[in-house]
């Protein structure tokens, strides 16, 4: 760009975002003097994803406003929790987060996830078709036009990120009622009509189960049910109705 300086100021979590340079309160950086500000915004690095409220020299603005010489600009974060328009609030997770994916799925929050690199263009596509939140960690797939709307993925670590789409998002909670191998609801199910689903040494051992209706897949408490009981009892007790979000 090459036209009329101004100062930009990036909230502290969007500094990741954004060059060393550009991290300082009131940094300089040079607009075409035509271009919108969610165009300087993004040119800087800063997925308009994670930007909340724009003041430019103390009045709030929108991305379409054109910045001016002179002018000072703030850029904040998303509220949060972050109300996203329209319900009811659905997600679509790429191809790298699927722990995340199933991990959501657990505490029954409609998670679609592409198990396979779609590419983004069509990630974007199915998030505008479906009305989805698209969750990433890739900037540039944030930043596409099509995009309905996104929240980028901060952590790489599945128990930060859980708790950060959860604390921004605050989806309603009801675990043990989705699928999380494909986000299928489940249904109660009788271990006889099962049949051959599950093992002879399972039947006899347990006595209560929930069937996928899209998959059919079994459900049972089985070796692992204490690692995510303790999960979903620990969401539950931070974001959960009792929270009051």
């Amino acid at each position: 760009m090459n036209g009329p300086e101004i100062h930009l100021t990036l909230a502290p979590e969007l500094h990741l975002f954004a060059a060393p340079g550009l991290r300082a309160p009131r940094a300089r950086t040079v607009t075409d003097g035509s271009s919108s500000l969610g165009h300087v915004v993004e040119s800087v690095g800063v997925p308009l994803t994670e930007v909340g409220r724009l003041l430019v020299d103390g009045r709030e603005v929108d991305t379409a406003h054109v910045p001016a010489a002179g002018e000072s600009v703030e850029v904040h974060g998303v509220d949060r929790p972050q109300r996203v328009p329209g319900a009811p609030l659905r997600f679509l997770l790429d191809v790298h987060l699927g722990t995340l994916a199933r991990r959501l799925r657990l505490l029954g929050v409609d998670a679609a996830y592409e198990s396979e690199d779609i590419g983004d263009p069509a990630l974007a596509t199915r998030s505008a078709a479906e009305r989805r939140v698209l969750l990433s960690r890739d900037r540039g797939l944030l930043r596409r036009r099509e995009l309905w709307a996104g929240g980028y993925v901060y952590s790489d670590r599945p128990e930060e990120q859980l708790r950060d789409v959860l604390g921004r998002f605050a989806p309603v909670l009801a675990p043990w009622t989705r699928c999380t191998a494909c986000n299928g609801l489940l249904h109660e199910a009788d271990k006889e009509a099962l049949g051959d689903r599950i093992e002879d040494g399972t039947q006899r051992s347990y006595d209560v189960f929930a069937q996928c209706g899209d998959c059919d897949r079994a459900y049972w408490r089985g070796a692992h049910h204490a690692r995510l009981e303790a999960l979903v009892t620990e969401a539950l007790a931070e974001f959960g109705p009792a929270s009051a979000r």
